[in-house]
């Protein structure tokens, strides 16, 4: 399974929030961090804002900030907001195009794997990947 970097972008924006939960990250700040634009990474809190996994605030010392405990939030509920509406194969897709319909025997085992690589997500929560608020981004996250 693969992410979009807009799933990949908000984990990494959400485990740098979680590392100082109390903190209020600009969007200057973080966009930097990660080598982001800044309206690309505003499009990412706003999603997560949205569905009240983060808050933002406006004006001087503004940004971003959790609005939930980083052990409350599982990383397979980021994944599932981050890649609504992407499908794993076209097929799933409602109208999704295939020459095999109804004689496939593959849309059901990557149906399953879907679920089963969600539900891993879902044993595991922010907190579990925080970034070291002292070390920044790893070289290998950029």
């Amino acid at each position: 399974m693969r992410l979009t970097s807009f799933t990949d972008y908000g984990l990494r924006m959400l485990m740098r929030l979680g590392s100082d939960p109390e903190r209020v990250f600009s969007t200057a700040e973080l966009a930097e961090e990660f080598g982001l634009s800044r309206h690309h990474l505003t499009k990412i809190i706003q999603k997560l804002a949205k569905v009240g996994i983060v808050e933002t605030r406006r004006g001087g010392g503004g940004g971003a900030i959790l609005k939930r405990p980083p052990e409350d939030i599982k990383l397979g509920e980021i994944v599932r907001i981050l890649e609504e509406g992407k499908v794993l194969v076209e097929c799933f897709q409602s109208g999704g195009d295939c020459s095999l319909d109804g004689h496939c025997g593959l849309k059901g085992r990557l149906r399953i794997a879907e679920t089963a690589f969600l539900a891993s997500l879902d044993r595991s929560t922010l907190a579990d990947v925080v970034l070291a608020p002292s070390r920044g981004v790893p070289a290998g996250l950029r």
